[in-house]
């Protein structure tokens, strides 16, 4: 009796190892006939620490390890519950996997170890932000991120080309962010994702490797695992379809857009992926060209002169052209009407505090420095960036021909996510 429960071992955890993602031995296949004695067999190993089992009454798809398995308890309720041992998946159990894994054959691939070892499929880790730059600077690489959710992939330029080696034509289904209680930033993915990569890529990430202090992006974790929608809009999406949302109610004013471009987020105006003082400056820069220099002084026609004159001290009349933040801080003081004037004039100062960061970067020409703060600082910055362009779109909103416009409701009701 005992060299069949051996032998039963041993077949579901070669099922284990040689199916195509770590998948799990259907108990109809290794035993003969749904009869009480089979059922007592895998009821002893179950409770003996050498089989997992899952059921449909414990997961959608028992055929994948997604989150791992209950405990022992629970397991075997399910099986006693189960009306066929066809709703049954049995997995080896990681002691079992411990001395049955030949580790050779994983040899630079940590993450299918893993699986192989018995991991949940969606079991995570931490890793440093600076291992997205290898793929976000790479113009090789299709590198999607709205700041909570993201993917990589080969380009399709790239994909099969002789120009790239067939170890760098990777594809990463999704990766998201984790914080830990310092609120400073991790990427972090799974690692049913991270074993399809090639072994030189997931030694990649493996070199990145954080602790266990992270904890995922409560919206990550809502998506990904809960399978829900999100509750917030991250920030930096929110700030883009702001700008588009004003310059939308700007053409429905008859004129040209506010804003000349609305529709293509620079790949880097996102969250820092290293804390430097230069990639801070770089975001600056980029924040300002999306504001300042992004504004269309043909919004303004006919409404306010686009020039200023001076007399200079020998008496000459010089002509200059007026800022684009000083027209709109004309025009809308021309243009609206309020009692509580506490709200523009926070926004304006604002945009001139970014336009002032932008033409004098902090200390100068210093070093670059590596230093958490930068994080802070930027997210302190987007902050007030966002609250900026939110209060715009509030002023725009007051027009008639605002009238129909679509606000997306996480925008009307604030749920943004700044972090």
């Amino acid at each position: 009796m005992a060299s069949a429960r051996t032998d039963l071992v041993q077949r579901v955890t070669r099922f284990y190892l040689e199916s195509a993602d770590f998948n799990g031995c259907p108990a109809s296949s290794v035993v003969q006939g749904d009869t009480s004695r089979n059922r007592a067999r895998i009821r002893r190993l179950v409770a003996e620490r050498r089989l997992d089992i899952l059921t449909s009454s414990l997961e959608l798809n028992p055929h994948i390890k997604r989150l791992g398995v209950p405990k022992v308890e629970k397991q075997l309720e399910a099986l006693a519950s189960a009306s066929t041992l066809r709703e049954i998946c049995l997995y080896p159990h990681p002691d079992v996997l411990k001395n049955a894994v030949d580790v050779s054959l994983y040899a630079g691939s940590p993450f299918k170890l893993e699986l192989a070892l018995g991991a949940s499929q969606l079991s995570t880790h931490a890793f440093d932000l600076t291992v997205l730059e290898f793929y976000r600077n790479d113009p090789r690489y299709t590198y999607s991120c709205d700041d909570i959710h993201g993917w990589i992939s080969i380009s399709d330029d790239y994909y099969e080309s002789t120009e790239v080696p067939q170890r760098d034509q990777i594809l990463l289904d999704t990766f998201g962010f984790a914080y830990n209680g310092r609120l400073e930033r991790a990427v972090t993915t799974f690692v049913c994702y991270l074993a399809k990569l090639s072994p030189e890529h997931q030694q990649l990430w493996n070199a990145k490797r954080l602790g266990d202090e992270f904890k995922m992006h409560p919206d990550f974790f809502r998506t990904q695992i809960l399978g829900d929608w999100p509750e917030r809009l991250p920030i930096f999406t929110a700030f883009w379809m702001e700008l588009e949302i004003v310059s939308a109610i700007a053409t429905r004013m008859g004129r040209p857009p506010l804003f000349r471009n609305v529709k293509i987020r620079p790949k880097k105006f996102a969250f820092l992926v290293r804390p430097t003082l230069s990639e801070f400056n770089d975001f600056v820069l980029l924040l300002d060209k999306a504001l300042s220099d992004n504004l269309n002084a043909k919004f303004f026609g006919d409404d306010l002169p686009l020039e200023r004159e001076s007399i200079r001290a020998d008496g000459k009349i010089v002509v200059t052209s007026k800022g684009t933040l000083a027209l709109l801080d004309e025009w809308l003081h021309s243009r609206f009407r309020t009692d509580d004037q506490a709200a523009l004039k926070e926004m304006m100062a604002t945009l001139r505090e970014i336009r002032k960061l932008r033409q004098h970067p902090a200390h100068g020409l210093h070093s670059d420095i590596f230093d958490q703060k930068y994080f802070h600082e930027q997210r302190d910055l987007i902050v007030k960036a966002y609250t900026a362009v939110r209060t715009l779109r509030l002023i725009f909103e007051n027009h008639p021909a605002a009238r129909g416009i679509e606000v997306h409701p996480m925008l009307r009701d604030g749920k943004i996510s700044s972090y």
